[in-house]
This record gives C-alpha cells, sequence and structure tokens, in this order.
C-alpha cells in the first residue's frame, strides 16, 4: 500500500507535538517534515514566538527535516498567502500529498486552510479535529508530552512551578489556577514527546524582547 507523504504544520507547540504523535502511529502515513512560518526579524516561530533555536532543536529530536516559511515583519495577508503558495508548488514538487494541522475547534481557521490549499491539489489532514481538550490534556500527560513557556507577558507575576514546568497541569487536577497564573499569558512549547526518542532539555533565558521570556534549548 502506498503511504500518503504529509507536511505536519509546526507551531513548536504541545498541539503540534501530539498531532505528529497520531499521525506517527498511522501506518497509512510517511511524516515528510515540519513546516513553520518564522518571523524573519526576530528570528522566532511566527504564531508561538518560540527562538529558531528551540525549534531547530525540535526537528531534531523528531528526526524530521524543517521547512521554514520567513515572513517579514510586519507581514501583509498577501504576502503570507503568497509565501504560503510558493511552499506548497515545492511541496507538491517533491511529492508530498497532505498537510497536517493541530487545530482542535475554530471552523474559520479550518475553512481557511481547506480554501488555500484546494488549488494545490494538497489534502488538509485535521487530526486533533473536535477532541475535547481534557481527554486530550490526559492523553498527552499519560502518554509523557512535557510542555513548557515559551514566552510570558513581563507585567505579569511569576507562574508558580507546577504551572512555568507543565501548562497543562490544570486539565487534569481539581485546584483552579492562582490568580496570577490566571491572568498570565505564556504559550507552550513541546519539550518531550512520545513520538521522538530524544528529549529536550530547557531552561528560562532572558529575551531580548521586553515583553517575552524565551527557552533556550539543548538536545540530550
Amino acid at each position: 500500500m502506498k503511504r500518503k507523504r504529509v507536511l505536519l504544520s509546526w507551531s513548536s507547540g504541545k498541539d503540534s507535538a501530539w498531532t505528529l504523535h497520531l499521525l506517527r502511529r498511522d501506518p497509512a502515513i510517511e511524516l515528510c517534515g515540519l513546516l513553520t512560518t518564522i518571523n524573519a526579524e526576530f528570528q522566532r516561530v511566527a504564531m508561538h514566538g518560540t527562538r529558531l533555536a528551540v525549534l531547530e532543536a525540535q526537528a531534531r529530536a523528531a528526526e524530521l527535516p524543517l521547512w521554514t516559511v520567513p515572513l517579514p515583519w510586519p507581514c501583509s495577508n498577501e504576502v503570507y498567502e503568497q509565501r504560503m503558495a510558493e511552499v506548497c508548488r515545492r511541496a507538491v514538487a517533491e511529492r508530498i500529498d497532505a498537510i497536517a494541522f493541530g487545530d482542535l475547534f475554530l471552523p474559520d481557521v479550518r475553512v481557511y486552510r481547506e480554501t488555500q490549499l484546494k488549488p494545490t491539489g494538497l489534502e488538509p489532514l485535521f487530526p486533533l479535529w473536535r477532541i475535547p481538550t481534557d481527554t486530550l490534556a490526559r492523553e498527552m500527560i499519560a502518554c509523557g508530552l512535557r510542555a513548557s513557556p515559551v514566552w510570558t507577558q513581563s507585567n505579569c507575576p511569576p507562574l508558580s512551578p507546577v504551572a512555568s514546568s507543565m501548562p497543562l497541569y490544570y486539565a487534569t487536577c481539581r485546584r483552579k489556577p492562582t490568580p496570577a497564573e490566571s491572568a498570565a499569558s505564556f504559550t507552550p512549547a513541546s519539550t518531550r514527546a512520545p513520538c521522538s526518542p530524544h528529549r529536550c532539555l530547557s531552561k528560562p533565558e532572558r529575551s531580548s524582547i521586553a515583553t517575552a521570556s524565551s527557552l533556550r534549548t539543548l538536545t540530550a
């Protein structure tokens, strides 16, 4: 049976890591790479603000090629769509069949992705679509996925050690977040996934951007 060649749209976060895990469990799928948009001005993942060095460490840990799409800052929607059209043409040329996304519940985002991919012939895949978040979080933790914040608002009080090291914690316990934790705005990046033979070890690092902190990742 011919396996479907798939690129994974990779934001660097936990949902992307879990999508990677599910795709690797599917014998009909051949994963061919991680596709990520990069803010060229700051050398960070455009969606999550994860440092490029962290992203590259994740790709090494996953043992997959990294397809980066550099975007200017600021970036208009027209430029974004031009850059994505270019990478889609490359994907078709390299016999990629589909692009997978880690979206859960936003139908407008899904419709946009489907609309943009339709002229290319690439199939959009949504392995996590409408999985309840509490169920998803418990499955992630049970299988060993770990995630840590890569940025947080600088005017927020410090997160507790539990919240800082495992943002999924609240889905599996009865305790509510503290006011400081509830007020904090942070984005998690995956540091260990059940589908990877390697682990990313991370520690906080002060960012050159005043409103953010990030992680420096090393590969064990």
